[in-house]
C-alpha cells in the first residue's frame, strides 16, 4: 500500500446534518452554510497569507532541535558510566518529542512544498531519530485528519486500549475490561507504554509491508536502534544502559501521549455515516489549550487543534494568528468553539473517560442485541 497523500485541502461538498445530539445548543438552521462558511473562513486565512510557507524558519527549528540533541549527546559522553545519565535520558525523551513536531510538520507539507525533502525529513526525524515508522504513520495521521473522533474511521480512536463509547467495551479481553474500569487514570498511565508501542507498530507495518519503500525505513530503522543501544550500553554498564532506555522511552511515550490526549479526547464522538462538512467535522470536535508561548513550545502549535484540524498544511508559526480569525468567525456564526487551560484539559479527558466507564462500574453494561 502507498502512502496516503498528505492532506492540504478539506473535501468541497457541502453536506448537511443534525447536530442536536452531537454539540447541544448548536443552531442546526446554520448548518445548510457551512460549505459556504468554511470558504469565507478560508478566504480570509489566505487574505492574511496565513498558508504561505516559510522554509527558512523551518531550517532555523531544525538548527534548534538539533541543538537540543548535541547539548545532550555531549552529557551523555561527558557523564560517561554515571547514575546523572537517568536525567540525560528525560531530556532525549523530551527531544524526541520535540522531534515529532518536525516528522508532523513535513508530512502536512507545512514545512517544505518539495515533496522528496518533506519525505526526507519526515525519514530521519521519524524512522532515524524516533524508531517510528514515518510511512505508516502518514497513512494513519491521515485517516485521523479525515474523520476525527469517528468510532469507525478514527484510527486513534480504535487502537487505543480505552474506549470511548461503552458499546466498544463488550470487545475487550478480560484485561482490557479491567483496564476499562479504572480508564479515566490507566490512561495517562499507560503512556509510558507509547513509545514501545510505535516502536512495535513500526516492525509490523515494515513486515506487512504497508509502507512505501520499506527497505529505506527498514534500514533507518536499524541504524536508531544500533546507534541507539550500541552507544548506551559501550558507555553504561548494563543496568544503567538498560535503565537509560526505559527512562527514555517512558518519557517519551508520555510527551507522546501528552501531546495527542487533550486535543480531541473528550470531544464529541460519532457514528454516524460521515455527514459533516469539513469545517463542522473539525470544529466540533477538536479542544485548543489557551496558548502563552511556554505552551507553543511545549506543544510545537498542536495546542492550536481546531485551526491545525481546519487547515492541516498551514504551518506552525502562523496558528496563532488563524486563530483569532477563526476564534472570532466561529463567534460570529454560532458555531462552538472550545479551548481550555492546560489543566482543564486534561480533566475534561479524564472525566469523560470515567463518565463512559461508569456502566462498567456500576454493572449496568447494555447487553448487546
Amino acid at each position: 500500500m502507498r502512502n496516503a497523500a498528505p492532506i492540504t485541502s478539506p473535501p468541497g461538498a457541502t453536506q448537511a446534518t443534525s447536530l442536536a445530539t452531537l454539540t447541544p445548543g448548536f443552531d442546526t438552521r446554520h448548518v445548510v452554510e457551512t460549505g459556504k462558511k468554511f470558504s469565507e473562513v478560508s478566504s480570509l486565512v489566505r487574505q492574511a497569507g496565513l498558508m504561505e510557507l516559510h522554509p527558512k524558519r523551518y531550517l532555523a527549528k531544525i538548527a534548534f532541535n538539533t541543538l537540543i540533541f548535541a547539548v545532550g549527546l555531549v552529557a551523555f559522553f561527558e557523564l560517561g558510566n554515571s547514575w546523572w545519565q537517568l536525567v540525560v535520558a528525560v531530556w532525549m525523551g523530551l527531544y524526541g518529542g520535540q522531534s515529532a513536531f518536525l516528522w508532523h510538520d513535513a508530512a502536512h507539507k507545512a514545512m517544505f512544498g518539495n515533496k522528496a525533502a518533506a519525505t526526507f525529513v519526515g525519514r530521519i526525524h521519524a524512522n532515524l531519530v524516533n524508531g517510528v515508522s514515518y510511512g505508516w504513520w502518514v497513512n494513519h495521521h491521515n485517516r485521523h485528519h479525515s474523520f476525527p473522533n469517528h468510532l469507525e474511521n478514527d484510527p486513534d480512536i480504535g487502537r487505543r486500549t480505552v474506549i470511548f463509547d461503552i458499546s466498544q467495551y463488550a470487545a475487550r479481553s478480560r484485561s482490557g475490561k479491567f483496564i476499562v474500569r479504572y480508564q479515566s487514570v490507566l490512561f495517562f498511565v499507560l503512556l509510558v507504554l507509547e513509545g514501545f508501542k510505535m516502536h512495535r507498530t513500526a516492525v509490523t507495518a515494515l513486515r506487512q509491508k504497508v509502507v512505501k519503500s520499506p527497505w529505506v525505513e527498514g534500514a533507518l530503522l536499524l541504524a536508531h536502534a544500533a546507534i541507539f543501544l550500541g552507544a548506551v550500553f559501550w558507555v553504561m554498564s548494563p543496568l544503567r544502559a538498560v535503565l537509560f532506555v526505559i527512562v527514555q522511552q517512558m518519557v517519551l511515550g508520555v510527551y507522546f501521549g501528552m501531546l495527542f490526549a487533550p486535543n480531541h479526547k473528550g470531544m464529541p464522538v460519532r457514528t454516524d455515516e460521515e455527514s459533516l462538512e469539513w469545517l463542522e467535522r473539525q470544529v466540533l470536535t477538536s479542544r485548543n489549550i489557551k496558548p502563552s508561548p511556554l505552551i507553543d513550545f511545549v506543544y510545537g502549535g498542536l495546542n492550536y487543534q481546531v485551526e491545525h484540524h481546519l487547515f492541516p498544511s498551514m504551518p506552525q508559526m502562523n496558528l496563532g494568528k488563524c486563530r483569532e480569525i477563526v476564534k472570532a468567525y466561529c463567534d460570529r456564526n454560532a458555531i462552538p468553539y472550545h479551548e481550555v487551560g492546560f489543566v482543564d484539559s486534561y480533566r475534561e479527558v479524564s472525566k469523560f473517560l470515567y463518565d463512559v466507564s461508569e456502566p462498567v462500574r456500576s454493572g449496568t453494561v447494555p447487553v448487546a442485541s
